[in-house]
C-alpha cells in the first residue's frame, strides 16, 4: 500500500473530531490526538495514526476501552500516588499522571505515580518530554500484552515494555531515549504489514526456535502464542538478549507491583475466548533538577 500524505492541520482536526465523535470529551480528545501526532512528527510511525483505528477506535467500539476517563486517586502521599484509570484513554491517564508527578516534584524534589487499569498510552517519550519542558528529568514505562519470549524461551510472556528517560539539555531539544525492550514492537510489524514488507530475520521467533519473517502470519501468531518477539539484543545468549529480557522484566514489575496491577499473561486481553480490557499498568516519575545542583548544571 502506498503512503498517503496528509498535512498536519488536516490530520490533527480529523483525529480530534473522530475521538470526540466516538465519545471522548473534546479537551481529552485533543490530548489523545496530540500524543498520536507527536509520534508521527518524531518519525515513530509505529505508534502514530497507524494505530488510531485498531488500537483506540476499534477497542472503544467493542466495549473494552472507555472513551470517558474516570481518573481515580487510590492512594496519595506528598511525593507519590496510585491511580486507577478504569480502562479509560491511556493518553489522558498518562498526561494527568505526569502533570501530577511534576507538581509533586516542584514541591518535594521528586514525584512518582503508579497507574493500574489503563490502556495503551501511545509513545512513552511524550510524557518524559512533559518533564523536560519543566527543566526536569522524566522517566516512564508501561507493560503491555505478552509479546517477548524470555531468553531461551519461545513463548511470548512479557510486553514490549519501553523504558523511557528524558533529560533537559542546552540544545533546542531534550535528550530522550524512548524504545521498547524488544528488538521491534507490534506497532512496527503492523506498519510493515500495511506497506507489504517482510519482517527482518532475527526479530521474531517461532515455537520451533527458528526466526520468522512473514509479517502477516507473525501478527496472527503473536495472538495465538505461536510466535514471540525477541528481546533487545536478540534470540538466545550470544547477542546478550538476556539484557533486554532483564530490562523488560524490571519494567513489568514497576508497572504492576506498586499498584497491585495485572502482569504477564494476565494482559492478553482475552478471557474465556472473549476480548476484555487489557488493564495495563504504567509508572511515571519526575525529578526536579533544582533539587540537586540545578537545571543549568544538568544542561
Amino acid at each position: 500500500m502506498a503512503k498517503i500524505v496528509v498535512d498536519w492541520k488536516t490530520i490533527t482536526s480529523f483525529v480530534t473530531d473522530a475521538f470526540e465523535k466516538i465519545g471522548v470529551p473534546r479537551h481529552e480528545a485533543e490530548i489523545c490526538a496530540d500524543v498520536l501526532l507527536e509520534s508521527d512528527k518524531r518519525g515513530i510511525e509505529s505508534h502514530g495514526v497507524n494505530r488510531f483505528k485498531p488500537i483506540y477506535i476499534d477497542r472503544i467500539n467493542i466495549g473494552i476501552q472507555n472513551p470517558v476517563t474516570n481518573y481515580e486517586i487510590i492512594k496519595e502521599t506528598p511525593t507519590t500516588a496510585v491511580i486507577d484509570g478504569h480502562d479509560g484513554m491511556g493518553q489522558v491517564i498518562g498526561y494527568k499522571s505526569m502533570k501530577m508527578a511534576i507538581e509533586k516534584a516542584k514541591k518535594y524534589g521528586m514525584g512518582m505515580v503508579a497507574v493500574r487499569n489503563s490502556c495503551h498510552y501511545g509513545i512513552a517519550g511524550y510524557y518524559a518530554t512533559m518533564a523536560t519542558k519543566e527543566g526536569m528529568i522524566g522517566i516512564t514505562g508501561t507493560n503491555a500484552r505478552p509479546s517477548i519470549a524470555p531468553t531461551f524461551g519461545v513463548e511470548n510472556m512479557l510486553g514490549t515494555n519501553p523504558l523511557t528517560i528524558g533529560l533537559p539539555t542546552d540544545e533546542e531539544f531534550p535528550f530522550v531515549i524512548d524504545c521498547a525492550t524488544s528488538i521491534t514492537q507490534r506497532g512496527k510489524l503492523e506498519y510493515y504489514s500495511r506497506i507489504g514488507k517482510k519482517t527482518p530475520e532475527g526479530m521474531v521467533i517461532g515455537r520451533d526456535g527458528q526466526a520468522k519473517t512473514d509479517t502477516d502470519q507473525i501478527l496472527v501468531e503473536l495472538n495465538t502464542g505461536k510466535a514471540a518477539l525477541a528481546p533487545l539484543g536478540g534470540i538466545g545468549e550470544e547477542l546478550a538478549g538476556y539484557k533486554g529480557y532483564g530490562y523488560a522484566t524490571v519494567v513489568e514489575i514497576l508497572s504492576a507491583a506498586l499498584q497491585q496491577g495485572n502482569y504477564l499473561r494476565m494482559l492478553t486481553g482475552i478471557q474465556n475466548g472473549k476480548k476484555v480490557p487489557y488493564h495495563l499498568g504504567h509508572f511515571i516519575i519526575a525529578i526536579d533538577t533544582n533539587a540537586f545542583m540545578g537545571v543549568d548544571e544538568v544542561k
